[in-house]
């Protein structure tokens, strides 16, 4: 059984490899970290305003729209109304441009599947319940330590 440093240690190498992930990710799709975040937010949460997406990646609302500049110039996203508020601008992504990311990462996500695979039925559930669990808690942490830092 590991120790309790020991433990910090592993679970710290899992984060720095996690974090490397994107970066690589980012990188090979020609895109800051940033930029791959606010993509993996549109594709899984759909449309957002730009006002929304300020706010979930904690940038300023000028950064926000060069950034949705930048991802719309490379074919990533596309900018509409809103139809519930026609002075809102609502930013989603194209489909047929996340193909393009996916085909860059999808066999490297195809090692950590392999990994969760080795696991049993009920040790996956355990891990996806973990996974559930710890991405708001860390999206929780990372405000609060945006927070911390404008004080």
């Amino acid at each position: 059984m590991a120790s309790p440093e020991e433990k910090r240690v592993i679970f710290r190498r899992y984060l720095d490899a996690v974090g490397l992930h994107g970066l690589a990710g980012a990188e090979a799709a020609g895109l800051h970290a940033t930029e791959w975040y606010a993509l993996s937010l549109l594709d899984l949460e759909g449309a957002l305003t730009s006002g929304e997406l300020s706010a979930r990646t904690g940038l300023t609302t000028g950064a926000t729209t060069r950034l949705i500049d930048r991802l719309e110039r490379a074919g990533y996203v596309r900018r509409g109304a809103d139809p519930a508020d026609r002075r809102k601008v609502l930013v989603e992504p194209v489909p047929d441009a996340l193909a393009g990311v996916e085909r860059i990462v999808g066999p490297a996500r195809g090692r950590i599947a392999e990994v969760i695979g080795r696991y049993t039925p009920e040790q996956q559930e355990l891990l996806f319940d973990y996974f559930a669990r710890a991405a708001p808690a860390y999206r929780e942490a990372s405000e609060e330590i945006r927070q911390a830092k404008r004080r």
